[in-house]
């Protein structure tokens, strides 16, 4: 026991669970996971899709990442699901986009297929007509035809974090919750304070999945960090005598999307709202947007109950790109933040090269374009 590595994980979000979950597999560390359990931690608030293949997005270090965090599902779950036997939170039934113009999904479709060749992943991908679409998400409006990918996923970050929670402690990981600050002798991490333990807690290695609320660990250290906060609402919603479990996940051509799940329910966002801070209050105008944007391409979800909204706060860096790595000038700290609206696609693959550094393993995939040190900096006097 005294050769094991000492390993305090701050933050028990997707990140942090991803991360404590790979560390647990090997008897070579002694893990502690340290959260403080915040109202709107982002992970307890998302609900996600798991489909980065269609997305938009022209920065391709973030696609890379999205593109191999959806490849880790696949791998993950099997795993998880021989561990625990709580529901997981994750289903494989296919994502549809939507759109009036047909040009617009059949380019779409040739941008998918091209990328199939290095994410096969993506399974079968087909053109659907207004009739198709229709028949595979019911509440649709009429005259909007899809694009369907049958690798798509839908998921639940609080289901999902608790199954790595689950599977963590399993192997010997200890949950704390409490406030953690980190502790530092001539210019080293060497341990973490929580005020609900009389103790610090010694740390060969730390690892800080904190999201939202990095800058606030850091800033002690004379470290300014860019990441601030954005608020995201969710809306639940539950549709009687549906049977929703198999409905594909619905990109429409905005920001936000519709993901059912089991039993009628379905989930309707997210918000972006930028310059809120930590602001968890729900909101008419949120709440308005929300309905009003997802009514726009699925009438039918005006049958549902409300049966509950969600607020969370998401990390971002100022140029909206995740970074992964070690702190400067701190070289036993390890960070990760910035993932923004794709955490949960991008999670749980992120804990796991977060835990293989600790390891100095092979990592999964390249951090070389990720690195942390344009996003942290010395606090000029």
């Amino acid at each position: 026991m005294n050769d094991m590595q000492k390993i305090v994980i701050i933050g028990g979000g997707i990140i942090g669970m991803s991360a404590a979950y790979t560390l647990s597999q090997s008897k070579n560390y002694d893990v502690t996971v340290i959260d403080r359990k915040d109202p709107g931690q982002a992970t307890d608030a998302a609900a996600g899709i798991i489909c980065p293949w269609l997305s938009k997005r022209r920065n391709k270090v973030w696609y890379e990442l999205a593109k191999q965090g959806a490849r880790y599902y696949r791998e993950l779950i099997v795993n998880l699901t021989n561990e625990v036997s709580c529901d997981i939170g994750f289903q494989q039934v296919g994502a549809m986009c939507i759109r009036e113009d047909k040009q617009l999904l059949i380019d779409l479709a040739e941008k998918a297929e091209s990328r199939r060749k290095e994410a096969p992943e993506i399974g079968e991908i087909t053109l659907l007509t207004h009739e198709q679409a229709k028949l595979e998400f019911p509440l649709l409006k009429d005259h909007f035809m899809g694009l369907k990918v049958s690798g798509g996923a839908r998921v639940n970050g609080r289901a999902l974090r608790d199954a790595l929670e689950i599977a963590a402690v399993k192997h010997g990981t200890t949950i704390l919750h409490g406030s953690a600050n980190l502790c530092a002798t001539n210019g080293k991490v060497d341990g973490v304070s929580c005020h609900t333990i009389e103790n610090i807690l010694p740390a060969d290695q730390v690892i800080i999945a904190a999201g939202a609320w990095e800058r606030h660990l850091l800033a002690p250290l004379g470290l300014m960090t860019d990441i601030t906060p954005q608020k995201g609402q969710l809306l639940h919603l539950r549709l009687n005598h549906k049977q929703t479990g198999y409905w594909p996940v619905i990109l429409p051509p905005i920001g936000q999307s519709i993901v059912p799940f089991d039993h009628g329910q379905v989930v309707i966002g997210a918000t972006h709202e930028k310059h809120k801070g930590f602001d968890l209050s729900p909101t008419v105008e949120g709440i308005y947007d929300i309905l009003h944007q997802a009514l726009r391409f699925a009438p039918g979800l005006n049958e549902g109950e409300i049966k509950e909204w969600r607020v969370g706060s998401r990390g971002f860096t100022s140029d909206f790109s995740p970074f992964i790595g070690r702190v400067p000038g701190y070289p036993n700290l390890l960070t990760a933040n910035g993932l923004g609206a794709s955490g949960l696609t991008t999670g749980p693959l992120v804990g796991k090269l977060l835990a293989e550094s600790v390891m100095d393993r092979v990592l999964t995939m390249p951090i070389d374009n990720y690195d942390p040190a344009p996003y942290i900096h010395e606090v000029q006097d």
